[in-house]
């Protein structure tokens, strides 16, 4: 059995899902895939199911009532595979956007190299982004320094949705805890893990703009960024006690 899950929101990807899963698969580690769809109305999940048939048990699908936002899919998936035992759990765009082949440096980075959290990053040396438009670089780029200045994290992609885990960083931050479900829920996962103590790199990667299907991005997940780091922040700063924990690291380590 794999000791890595692959978890890949989706919603309307019909263009894409089968050709990502099957990426996925075809790689030289062998990687489990659990598609979490929110009632795509494109019947994304029904090709899922197909492919479900000779895949049965390497591919699996959540099925959610509708359109429950990003980090809501990925706390739904995180909670899957720690109910399954896998040691590796991944975060990944069903665009393409991420490229499949980069999965085996993250996961290289967290079973090797001895990190709990390995980000995909684009801000790095040999890092960078395809077919974006200057507004968006700028727009981004400028995300990630103003997520540095106010939390004093010293991640240079904080925004990455292209992300390793080991099974123990999720076993100890409060899931149910997490309150964001756009970028602004990258940013609490990476600052919740950060904060408690656990080992974050970067590992540089090229991110190319979706080719095939529509964009989720929106104002308001823009917006929930830039308000939820302010609200990170502060509950550090006046909280004695730390949000977002379940356990004490000491204590899991110990235990």
């Amino acid at each position: 059995m794999s000791n890595g899950l692959v978890i890949i929101p989706s919603y309307n990807e019909k263009e894409n899902i089968s050709k990502i899963i099957d990426a996925v698969f075809n790689l030289e580690v062998d990687f489990h895939v659990l598609v979490v769809d929110d009632n795509s109305p494109d019947g994304t999940a029904a090709i899922v199911k197909e492919k479900m048939k000779s895949n049965p048990n390497e591919l699996f699908i959540l099925e959610r009532s509708g359109k429950l936002g990003l980090g809501t899919a990925y706390i739904a998936g995180f909670k899957w595979a720690i109910e399954n035992s896998y040691d590796y759990i991944f975060e990944m765009d069903a665009d393409f956007s991420h490229n499949p082949k980069d999965l085996v440096r993250l996961h290289s980075a967290c079973s090797k190299d001895g990190f709990d959290l390995a980000v995909g990053s684009r801000y790095v040396k040999n890092g960078g982004v395809e077919n974006w438009p200057i507004d968006r670089k700028v727009l981004s780029y400028g995300a990630s320094l103003y997520v540095r200045m106010i939390t004093w994290m010293n991640i240079k992609d904080p925004t990455a949705g292209f992300v390793c885990y080991k099974r123990e960083v999720l076993e100890t931050i409060d899931l149910d805890r997490i309150k964001f479900i756009g970028y602004a829920f990258q940013i609490e996962m990476k600052y919740n893990a950060w904060k408690l103590g656990f080992k974050l790199t970067e590992v540089p990667i090229i991110f190319v703009d979706r080719m095939e299907g529509n964009s989720k991005m929106s104002s308001n997940i823009i917006g929930e960024a830039i308000k939820g780091v302010i609200v990170m922040r502060m509950n550090q700063v006046f909280k004695s006690k730390k949000v977002g924990i379940k356990r004490p690291i000491k204590d899991l380590k110990g235990s």
